[in-house]
């Protein structure tokens, strides 16, 4: 082989890695402002040409004719799916053009666990730490009409799910769940609205089923003699916190929620509350106790005196 052929050899190879190098950097790696945990939509009925427009625009591709080239190369703009893809990492033109095409969405289920007690706020902030592509603003004005009526429990949601779906799945499990206690719901003759109220003033203020059932009792007693229920545990909600140990001040706070300043329950539900602060609400304990109290040892001391309860309050909270 003459000198002169080493040299056109040389040359073409030269081309070749030239033209690779700028495939590769203008056209195949993906672009620096990649959308990753994103969710990329391709809508249906939308042609290659516009999908990979569209791809090109959402920062997904560097060159959407070479995106076009390698669709075509690959079986054409027929294979396209359209759809929700949950984009984790950047991908390269070659990656992107089989999972469109393959219709890999990405969509692998996420595993939340909302606890029991928690407000629709708190809920909101749960969802937005786990799902990446979560609108909170838009579920927190969903979900302010459900308070109270939200499930805690585990679910599995996808990327792409919606604030108004996650309200309907957790709306529906409420009432799949609560099911079991229909029949003593409709016998203790309350509003459902009053029963989630009062089972969400329960979580907050006990542990256990029983002691639930005798607070359940005393709060049930203050009610029917027109005392007003001064439960604690309403600023926390008021005050949007997750501690709730008023000062005098709070006391005195104008809220339709300050269970100190209006007789009657809150005019709705502080929290999302579980299966037994429901049972306890409608099987409360009969009682004479007007009044409790949570020592520094941790157990409920109950009185039927204001007078008894000042009693304790000096020898177990102090």
């Amino acid at each position: 082989m003459t000198e002169s052929s080493w040299r056109h050899i040389a040359l073409l190879l030269l081309v070749i890695a030239f033209t690779a190098t700028s495939l590769y950097f203008f056209g195949i790696r993906p672009p620096k402002a990649f959308p990753t945990f994103t969710l990329i939509t391709i809508p249906e009925g939308m042609t290659l040409s516009e999908a990979s427009d569209y791809l090109e625009a959402h920062q997904v591709l560097r060159s959407s004719a070479l995106f076009r080239t390698v669709v075509t190369l690959m079986g054409g703009e027929e294979k396209i799916q359209a759809g929700d893809y949950f984009i984790e990492r950047p991908l390269s033109v070659f990656e992107v053009a089989g999972r469109v095409m393959q219709g890999d969405y990405g969509l692998l289920p996420i595993k939340v666990r909302i606890p029991e007690g928690a407000t629709s706020y708190q809920i909101a902030s749960i969802l937005e730490r786990a799902i990446p592509t979560f609108r909170k603003d838009e579920f927190i004005e969903l979900a302010a009409a459900k308070e109270g009526f939200l499930f805690p429990d585990t679910y599995f949601f996808l990327p792409n799910t919606s604030p108004a779906q996650i309200v309907d799945i957790m709306e529906r499990n409420f009432y799949r769940r609560i099911s079991v206690l229909e029949d003593r719901i409709a016998m203790f003759g309350v509003p459902l609205t009053e029963v989630i109220t009062m089972a969400s003033l329960l979580e907050k203020e006990a542990r256990w089923l029983d002691e639930r059932r005798i607070i359940a009792g005393i709060l049930w007693n203050r009610i029917k003699i027109d005392m007003p229920l001064q439960v604690d545990a309403v600023f926390g909600y008021i005050n949007s916190t997750s501690t709730f140990h008023p000062k005098f001040s709070d006391l005195k706070v104008e809220s339709p929620y300050n269970t100190y300043r209006n007789k009657g329950l809150p005019p709705g539900p502080i929290a999302s509350p579980s299966l037994i602060s429901i049972e306890a609400a409608v099987t409360p304990k009969e009682n004479d106790y007007l009044f409790y109290l949570t020592g520094r040892d941790g157990k409920m001391y109950y009185s039927e005196t204001f007078a008894e309860h000042v009693t304790k309050k000096y020898r177990y909270l102090k």
